[in-house]
């Protein structure tokens, strides 16, 4: 039984991967600062499981992550802690650089501490990456392990540093360290900034759906029960001092997905509206998930149209969930990113 702290565990994939692993006989601690898209709810099924415990703290506090550690015996840490969304950081980059490469740092300086003292013997640390540390790519190729990393926001700059601190530890200290680095996520409690749940709460109320630019930006969608699947198995059999990309071979144009969805929901077109593009915005990104299919034998499962209809319906039976969440800060954001309307 692995003794698992997972971090940044009520956001969108960290919840995910929670109730993905709960019943597998490990025990999971989940730490989260509860900051606006960590959300408890997101859990609300689980808590009273005998094998989970919820502490709300900061990734950033070594002496929070130090008394986790050697109070619950972690022997695991996977790090889904961090501040994810590019537009929130293009508005204000500071929070991204604390966060995700402070915290990664603190995180591992505390574990490396503690586990040492075993000689890293059964320890393990995941650093949950993305596809946007390397930049962006034309209309041929995909994303490798080995492609340079090139990132171009302020969000994924941070992610990229964190990469760096990660392997940088692996090879001065032999820190058991491994990154996956996935594409874009989809599927249940997805925070609303997202593309998909925006566009799909949006066609719900019959308000405009902000689209970037022409809306060809192309993104490789995969569903988060197999980015899930694909960390489970990297945990399992991932190599240290590896990097695995996960990607799930789907690439659509961002308006293709937009007219999925209205269609899905029977929905006229006239509701799209095209906005002002993002500053910095990445043309596309197409991941080659070779490496973590042949060496560890991962595959996705799921079908990018069936999945998404699957997703469209988590959302039309829990309105309690998402209407929470549309008020107050959030509409204060909407407004700033989205007031650029054209069509």
């Amino acid at each position: 039984m692995k003794r698992i702290l997972v971090t940044g565990g009520c956001g969108f994939i960290g919840s995910n991967f929670i109730r993905y692993l709960i019943n597998k006989d490990h025990f999971i601690c989940n730490l989260d600062n509860l900051t606006y898209a960590g959300n408890l709810e997101n859990l609300k099924d689980i808590s009273g499981k005998k094998n989970y415990r919820f502490i709300r703290g900061d990734i950033c506090d070594p002496k929070t992550v130090r008394k986790i550690i050697l109070g619950y015996g972690i022997d695991t840490i996977i790090n889904f802690a961090a501040e994810s969304h590019v537009d929130r950081s293009i508005l204000g980059p500071e929070i991204f650089t604390r966060t995700n490469v402070l915290g990664t740092q603190v995180l591992l300086d505390v574990s490396r501490d503690v586990w040492s003292n075993n000689g890293f013997k059964g320890n393990k640390f995941i650093q949950i990456s993305t596809d946007e540390v390397y930049g962006s790519l034309g209309k041929k190729g995909k994303f490798k392990e080995s492609t340079p990393l090139s990132a171009n926001s302020p969000y994924s700059a941070s992610k990229a540093a964190a990469d760096l601190l990660v392997m940088a530890y692996h090879h001065t200290y032999g820190y058991p360290a491994v990154i996956s680095r996935c594409s874009n996520n989809y599927g249940p409690y997805q925070f609303p900034e997202k593309m998909i749940p925006l566009m799909v709460i949006n066609a719900l109320s019959d308000r405009k759906l902000p689209v970037y630019g022409d809306g060809m930006n192309v993104r490789d969608w995969l569903h988060v029960d197999d980015h899930c699947s694909a960390i489970e198995i990297i945990l399992k059999k991932g190599r240290n001092g590896e990097v695995y990309n996960i990607g799930g071979s789907n690439e659509w144009p961002n308006i293709n997905v937009v007219k999925l969805i209205l269609k899905e929901l029977g929905k006229p077109l006239s509701l799209i509206s095209y906005i002002t593009d993002r500053l910095g915005h990445d043309r596309r990104y197409a991941m080659d998930a070779g490496k973590i299919m042949k060496e560890l034998g991962w595959k996705p499962e799921h079908r990018f149209e069936s999945g998404l209809k699957d997703t469209i319906r988590w959302y039309l039976r829990n309105p309690e969930w998402w209407k929470k969440i549309i008020s107050g800060e959030y509409k204060n954001y909407y407004k700033k990113m989205y007031k650029g309307g054209t069509t």
